[in-house]
C-alpha cells in the first residue's frame, strides 16, 4: 500500500504538533490524565464494554470538576473506546477487530509518509533533535518504564511528523494516532517490548539520517505494523 506523491510546502510545524510536543515534556493536563486511566482501565479489561461512565460520578471518583472528565470522554470517543447512547450517556465500547485493523493500517501509511518526507526535508537542527530523543529513548529501553517510554516515544514521532514540513499531513497524521493511541500505549506492557521498539526506531532514525526515503517510509511502516501485532498480543494475554 502507498500514498500518491503531494504537493508540498513549506511550512512551519502545525499548532497542535507542536502543543502536543510541548505538553509531552511538562505536566500532562487533568483531562489527559484521566483519559489515559479511563482507557488503561477499558483496555485492561476492568471497565467491561457496557459499563456506564456517568460524569458525575466519575467526577467525583477522581475528585474533579465535570469539565475535565468531559474532555476526556470526548477523547476516548475519538478513540472507539467509549461510545454515546441515547438515554444511557457514554458506554464503554471496544472497536471490532476489523476498526481496529483499520485505525492501524492508515497509521502505518500516514506516518511512513511522514518518515519518507522527513528523510528528504529536516533540516540540520531538527536531524539533530530527533537522534537526540533516539537517544533518551535507549536509556529508557533499559529502564523498564513503559509509561515514561510513552511519553517520550510521543516526542519522537512528533518530531517526524514535524520533519516532514507538510502542515496538512501531520494534523491528519496526529489525529490518527489520537485515536490509536491507548492502543499504542498499551503494547508497551509486554516484556521486552521497549527494546524491541528502539530498535525498530532505530532503523527509521539511520533511513532518515541517510535521507533514505523510500527505506525511512518502509521501517516506519513495519514498525507500525509491529505495534499492531504487539497489541494484539497483549490483548490476547488479558
Amino acid at each position: 500500500m502507498s500514498f500518491d506523491h503531494m504537493l508540498i510546502r513549506q511550512a512551519k510545524p502545525p499548532r497542535a504538533v507542536r502543543e502536543t510536543a510541548v505538553s509531552a515534556k511538562g505536566k500532562p493536563t487533568r483531562a489527559e490524565e484521566l483519559r489515559r486511566q479511563l482507557s488503561d482501565e477499558i483496555v485492561r479489561g476492568a471497565l467491561a464494554p457496557g459499563s456506564s461512565l456517568d460524569e458525575t460520578e466519575l467526577a467525583q471518583r477522581f475528585n474533579v470538576s465535570r469539565t475535565p472528565v468531559r474532555e476526556a470522554l470526548r477523547q476516548l470517543t475519538a478513540s472507539g473506546l467509549i461510545e454515546s447512547r441515547p438515554h444511557r450517556g457514554a458506554v464503554v465500547a471496544q472497536p471490532s477487530i476489523e476498526r481496529l485493523s483499520g485505525m492501524f493500517e492508515a497509521m502505518a501509511e500516514l506516518e511512513a509518509l511522514c518518515a519518507g518526507l522527513a528523510a528528504e526535508r529536516m533540516s540540520p537542527v531538527q536531524r539533530h533533535a530527533l537522534e537526540a530523543i533516539h537517544e533518551e529513548l535507549r536509556v529508557l529501553s533499559y529502564d523498564g518504564n513503559p509509561e515514561r517510554f510513552h511519553e517520550v516515544n510521543e516526542r519522537f514521532h512528533n518530531a517526524i511528523y514535524q520533519g516532514s514540513q507538510n502542515d496538512y499531513i501531520a494534523e491528519i497524521t496526529l489525529a490518527t494516532r489520537v485515536r490509536v493511541q491507548p492502543f499504542r500505549r498499551a503494547q508497551f506492557r509486554n516484556l521486552g517490548r521497549l527494546a524491541k521498539s528502539q530498535a525498530e526506531h532505530d532503523r527509521v532514525v539511520v533511513a532518515i539520517m541517510r535521507g533514505d526515503r523510500n527505506g525511512a517510509a518502509t521501517a516506519m511502516r513495519d514498525h507500525i505494523v509491529l505495534v499492531r501485532d504487539e497489541y494484539e498480543h497483549y490483548a490476547v494475554s488479558l
